[in-house]
């Protein structure tokens, strides 16, 4: 596999090129919907013979939060990623068309989603006439819900600017928001769960965002080897220590909601230690795809073969992504 072109070499429109963009297309569109299917299909499977009972609209909430997470990580990987490339010389100055814009719709509509649940207390609403706007602002989790509503438009307005770089301060401010509210006041050491949830999610997001822009970069700096493959180098480089802190914080965290004498029992016992075993096995998964594409950028002839694992890495973190969506919405577990 290899990212270069003849000099030169232009392909006809209605020919394999166009053909083999649609299928590119239509792929991406197929992974969407299976990534969508498992906050919506997978809580019936992770409850079964917990006797747990899930709250009202969780494969929804599940979804919303997994689109909600991947328009994190769109905007942020990208602007991550810009700051590496222009530090390589002479790299390219053109860029892919920016998805940041179409991540921020998708995000605010998200966030409106979760805000209208908080706004009937948490149940899904049955119409418009059962959503109490004015009663979020009477609650901490609806201040939350409105603050991320307003930062995704807000960011949407940075990305069409002429500075979209200003992005990265609603984008931040959604990031504190989600840390708060996945940790309330009534829980024990909540700021020390914020905390840990904050750099989990700005890693997590840095990771997987990036990876993706950088690819985008790569497949459309073609020819450009040396500029790709030193890309691709910075980007793994720091990728080792963003792994290092999700699976820092995961592990914290976990430890924080099942004690250590707990875990191996609830991890197969609990929806949420279900949930939480896949999820881990997955980010397995991702490092060995991450290993395997560094080791072929180190020692391969032609370092951007490492781009074949990295595509694999990709789709196994959209997986990643959609089960962390649905682990948010699942009950937590009691501590024993």
């Amino acid at each position: 596999m290899t990212l270069t072109r003849p000099p030169g070499d232009t392909a006809d429109t209605n020919g394999p090129e166009r053909r083999t963009g649609t299928g590119r297309a239509v792929a991406v569109l197929i992974l969407v919907a299976l990534g969508a299917l498992v906050p919506l299909l997978g809580p019936a499977t992770a409850l079964r013979g917990t006797g747990e009972a899930a709250a009202p609209g969780v494969g929804g909430v599940g979804l919303l939060r997994t689109v909600l997470f991947a328009a994190l990580a769109v905007p942020l990987g990208e602007l991550f990623v810009d700051r590496l490339a222009r530090r390589v010389p002479g790299a390219p100055a053109v860029r892919p068309r920016s998805a940041a814009p179409l991540a921020a719709a998708a995000g605010f509509v998200a966030a409106l989603g979760l805000a209208s649940l908080v706004a009937t207390g948490n149940l899904v609403p049955s119409g418009p006439a059962d959503i109490d706007v004015g009663g979020l602002y009477a609650s901490r989790d609806g201040k939350l819900a409105l603050l991320e509503v307003n930062a995704f438009a807000v960011a949407g307005l940075c990305a069409l600017s002429r500075r979209p770089g200003r992005q990265v301060w609603p984008l931040a401010a959604v990031v504190v928001a989600e840390a708060l509210r996945a940790h309330p006041v009534t829980e024990h050491t909540p700021l020390a769960g914020s905390a840990l949830t904050l750099v989990h999610l700005t890693c997590a997001s840095l990771w997987v965002g990036g990876l993706a822009y950088a690819l985008r970069l790569l497949r459309l700096w073609g020819a450009r080897e040396a500029a790709g493959a030193a890309v691709l180098g910075l980007y793994a480089r720091v990728a080792v220590l963003l792994l290092a802190g999700v699976t820092a914080t995961g592990l914290l965290s976990t430890l924080r909601r099942m004690p250590a004498e707990t875990v191996l029992e609830q991890l197969t016992t609990t929806a949420y230690g279900r949930t939480l075993l896949a999820k881990v096995l997955l980010v397995a998964a991702v490092a060995g795809l991450a290993l395997w594409a560094r080791f072929r950028l180190r020692r391969a002839a032609d370092p951007l073969t490492a781009c074949s694992p990295a595509r694999a890495e990709v789709v196994a973190l959209g997986v990643v992504v959609a089960v962390s969506g649905l682990l948010t919405a699942l009950p937590v577990p009691i501590r024993w």
